[in-house]
């Protein structure tokens, strides 16, 4: 029998699609004159910046541009980048903004396979551009983000940024999305498989995780957010609006560095940042004339490779306050987190440092994590031994990969999204990973696929076998390590290879180290990875202790 509650209708006064548009529009109302965007000398209240965001949004309707059209950005950790996260969508656009490492081949692909109707990017990746424009099919209009900081390269476009906006309205009326599924964003994976894949995010999954950040950091209002995580990078792990829901100050830097960093610290009062363990690594390894001196607590989010628990200890001794996150693209960025319990306060450090070192749990709004056999999905014991497949389940489960129906439905298979990380789960529940599938490199926060990397190896004529594994680095987390069988009669040097490979790939995919001789195989002829792994961490623990 029905009840009276149930006949009760959904309307337009009790229920609004969520997406983050909506923190920037109230920063801007309740916070309007608190300072939104530092840049160099460069200063920008939130009432400024979203005027600015809805003249994006203005001039890319008054362009052309419709709802669902890509809007592809190629820029630094710079205000205009920034803005994009709100203008771009604003206009009901999808922000694609690109991987600013990528060689030309692979922006060109991206372009193409997004169908990018236009392209903002920076004077300084003009060469990249300008070879990828040319490769493509598609022919996106171009605006150039014309930054004196930038030190060099050419304007690629009919006009540049600002006089782009100066052609939008200020007072554009604006409009979020109709349906929350809607597409926000489309952040396009390493290629850990091959080409790289475009993943869908909507607005209520952006919306999500945005509030998620705050919570699981416990972020007060207005802080001040210093950009040492791309934001390029799973939308910088969904913190654009995460900033703007907290009315905080955002803190741009063109380039990471060990004095960026405490300059940013020390000069602007930053009080939170994010990155991956190779910004702990500039951290802890400053010189003394890269270090500043601050006297207040900066809280650190660290994610990509686990952090090793030396590092993790080192920041703590030097008073930084660390959360350890992990997640993926596929999921926002963050969907696991290291929750502390205050207890653990009283240990050691070092005892710290090792129950931080793991992944953690669930985020508060991620439905479920779990460590199960793939196929079964029944789920391991938390025995800290067996492992399975990290799953995920929830509102921060990306849309799909953007036209590759087949690759979607395996990676959402039985109802959970299968992250190929190999974990265990300890006797308190926290999820802890022990292996990657697929031989994925993380190197620098980027994932690196080792298939391209021994393709592009096996590319040069002296090269038969090529086997490329993560080798441990105490900057990068991982570099790839290439162990190479040369044919018979046939040389080449390392310094050779690793040249050959820079001319095919990003120079962050390419091997640091190439190691001559016999790679072993299985009996059925596969190659064992797995003795190549040990062999890449004694050589890096050789290379720590000379």
């Amino acid at each position: 029998m029905p009840r009276a509650h149930d006949a009760l209708p959904r309307r337009a006064a009790n229920h609004v699609a969520l997406s983050p548009l909506s923190f920037l529009r109230r920063s801007a109302q309740v916070f309007p004159d608190r300072t939104a965007i530092v840049y160099g000398d460069l200063r920008r209240s939130w009432a400024e910046t979203y005027q600015r965001c809805r003249r994006l949004a203005s001039a890319l309707r008054r362009e052309g541009l419709q709802k669902g059209d890509v809007v592809a950005v190629m820029a630094v950790n710079t205000p205009e980048l920034y803005e994009c996260h709100f203008g771009v969508p604003m206009a009901g656009c999808v922000l694609n903004a690109v991987n600013t490492r990528l060689d030309a081949g692979t922006v060109a692909y991206i372009l193409d396979h997004a169908e990018a109707k236009l392209l903002i990017t920076d004077r300084a990746f003009s060469a990249v551009i300008r070879e990828a424009l040319s490769l493509c099919k598609a022919a996106p209009m171009v605006i150039d983000i014309d930054d004196p900081a930038a030190g060099g390269g050419e304007l690629l476009g009919a006009q540049d940024y600002e006089s782009f906006l100066a052609g939008g309205d200020p007072d554009f009326a604006w409009e979020g999305p109709a349906d929350e599924w809607d597409a926000i964003s489309i952040n396009y994976t390493s290629g850990t498989t091959g080409r790289p894949k475009g993943v869908v995010y909507h607005h209520r999954g952006a919306y999500l995780n945005a509030v998620n950040n705050a919570l699981e950091w416990s972020m007060p209002m207005h802080p001040t957010y210093l950009w040492t995580l791309p934001m390029f990078h799973c939308n910088g792990w969904c913190f654009p609006w995460t900033i703007a829901a907290r009315a905080g100050t955002n803190v741009c830097v063109r380039q990471v560095s060990a004095a960026s960093i405490y300059e940013g610290i020390a000069v602007h009062g930053a009080d939170h940042l994010c990155g991956a363990p190779i910004v702990l690594s500039f951290m802890i390894n400053a010189t003394d004339e890269e270090r500043r001196e601050f006297s207040h607590r900066c809280k650190v989010m660290t994610a990509a490779a686990p952090p090793p628990a030396a590092v993790l200890q080192s920041m703590a001794e030097q008073g930084f306050e660390v959360t350890h996150v992990y997640g993926l693209t596929e999921v926002y960025g963050p969907a696991v987190a290291c929750a502390w319990h205050e207890e653990w306060d009283r240990l050691p450090i070092a005892e710290q440092a090792r129950l931080k070192a793991r992944q953690g749990v669930a985020y508060l709004m991620e439905e479920a994590v779990i460590v199960a056999d793939p196929d079964t999905l029944e789920e391991v014991p938390h025995d800290g031994e067996t492992m399975g497949e990290i799953l995920f389940r929830g509102n921060i489960v990306m849309k799909g990969y953007l036209a590759d129906p087949d690759a979607t439905d395996a990676a959402l298979n039985g109802g959970w999204f299968h992250s190929g990380d190999l974990a265990v789960v300890q006797p308190d529940g926290y999820i802890q990973i022990r292996d990657r599938a697929k031989d994925i490199i993380i190197s620098g926060g980027e994932n690196i696929s080792s298939i391209e990397v021994e393709d592009a190896l096996f590319a040069h004529p002296a090269v038969q076998t090529a086997a490329v594994v993560a080798m441990p680095d105490p900057k990068w987390g991982e570099t790839p390590c290439a162990f190479v069988e040369l044919k018979p009669g046939r040389e080449a040097t390392a310094e050779t290879l690793i040249a050959f490979v820079r001319d095919r790939l990003a120079h962050y995919k390419c091997p640091r180290h190439v190691v001559f001789g016999d790679v072993p195989r299985t009996s059925t002829g596969k190659i064992q990875k797995g003795p190549l792994r040990d062999r890449a961490r004694a050589m890096a623990a050789g290379e720590s202790q000379g």
